[in-house]
């Protein structure tokens, strides 16, 4: 067994200059290596792959080549056209626990000062219900930028639904992590404000994810989900987390709009207790628990707690729903989330 003492340090780093990186190439070569690694992934090799833009699941997808760390480092410029030495100063701050450049200090700070977009009665709702609707989170342009980047991607025509009907290895999931349009909406300063509000602190990193396309079901196509789901451990208590999903297209509920149950984050550890001991949380009729599909309009971004069983639905609806993924979590967190 490797214990975590023997990887590559938080401050070892190649030429790109970031923190942390070598420490989670050289866990992850081992472990691909048949070497058992004390400890699994960290906290801070989430944050470090999200924040220089290429996302957890591309990288663990690339990792299939058992990279050495300098071919690493090149396809890491290589996918993001280079990582401004502004985001590699942070993450070196973060993962050191130094300060930041002031530059980035004083944005954070202008975060805080900046007009709240939740309102006291949003984060009510928030409270009970375990998720809230951003309405406006980006402009109505910048979701015709993303909705044409997703088109482009996919290879398909708006306006000829054959198209639409091409079998994809990742079913509504759209693989498209890196696209100007797509980081645009990640920096959206209403949607940073939205999360600081809901976690108490504008030091937030923002996750690199995919876009997903789900088509209207007809004969022969099916919905062929997420259906209801956790993507983190039942382990009780479940920690603070949040996850989100920004419609690029009016998205009514018939329109396989995002399924929650609502409030279920004050009530799993009860309904954990009583089911059977032989019964898997998972594998249980999680609609019968009051599922609810929620709407929304072109730019509304809906954030949700991590503890309610959420997903998508079939789409009954005449157009394809079209979305965006984004979320934001803080430097620190508990590490139990299940990542891709």
């Amino acid at each position: 067994m490797i214990t975590k003492d023997l990887l590559a340090a938080p401050t070892d780093v190649g030429t790109m200059g970031v923190c942390q990186l070598k420490r989670f190439w050289s866990r992850t070569i081992a472990a691909q290596q048949g070497q058992r690694v004390e400890g699994g992934m960290e906290s801070l090799d989430h944050l470090v792959l999200h924040a220089l833009g290429v996302g957890l699941e591309p990288t663990l997808q690339y990792f299939r080549e058992q990279p050495t760390f300098e071919a690493f480092e090149r396809w890491i410029i290589a996918t993001t056209g280079g990582v401004d030495p502004g985001r590699i100063a942070r993450i070196n701050g973060a993962v050191t626990g130094t300060p930041y450049p002031e530059e980035i200090t004083r944005w954070l700070e202008s975060v805080d000062a900046s007009e709240a977009v939740l309102s006291d009665a949003d984060l009510a709702f928030w409270e009970e219900n375990g998720y809230v609707v951003l309405h406006d989170a980006i402009s109505p342009q910048a979701c015709r930028a993303a909705e044409q980047a997703l088109w482009q991607h996919l290879g398909m025509q708006p306006d000829d639904p054959e198209s639409w009907y091409t079998r994809r290895n990742n079913g509504i999931m759209v693989q498209l992590f890196q696209h100007p349009e797509f980081e645009a909406n990640r920096r959206s300063p209403r949607i940073h404000k939205a999360f600081a509000q809901l976690w108490g602190t504008s030091d937030l990193w923002v996750t690199t994810d995919r876009g997903g396309f789900n088509v209207p079901e007809r004969p022969g196509w099916e919905f062929p989900g997420p259906h209801l789901h956790w993507d983190v451990s039942l382990a009780q208590p479940i920690p603070f987390g949040t996850m989100g999903i920004l419609y690029l297209t009016d998205t009514p509920p018939e329109q396989g709009a995002f399924t929650c149950v609502p409030g279920f984050q004050h009530r799993i550890g009860e309904w954990l207790a009583t089911l059977p001991p032989d019964a898997h949380p998972r594998q249980q009729d999680l609609h019968a628990l009051g599922s609810r599909p929620i709407g929304g309009e072109a730019g509304d971004l809906v954030i949700w707690h991590q503890a309610l069983p959420h997903g998508s639905r079939p789409n009954r609806g005449q157009r394809p729903r079209m979305v965006q993924y984004i979320s934001m979590f803080p430097t620190h967190v508990e590490e139990q989330q299940e990542w891709i």
